[in-house]
């Protein structure tokens, strides 16, 4: 089933969605949803890092290779 999709309307300066586009190779709408999904990673790697040192981890590589 498909992802539900929300239809809207934004003021993006146009200098900087050609850009955008020009280093996706993708049409408006994909080029929007890359940069989105961008957004969300670079949130997602920043609560990672927050953890540092706080989570301790204990992994035995030769025996996990086993």
């Amino acid at each position: 089933m498909a992802e539900p999709v929300k239809k809207i309307t934004a003021n993006i300066p146009a200098k900087l969605l050609e850009e955008a586009r020009a280093t996706t190779g993708l049409g408006i709408t994909e080029t929007l949803v890359a940069g989105l999904e961008e957004l969300d990673r670079s949130r997602k790697r920043s609560a990672l890092r927050m953890l540092r040192g706080k989570v301790r981890f204990d992994l035995d590589l030769d025996k996990s290779r086993r």
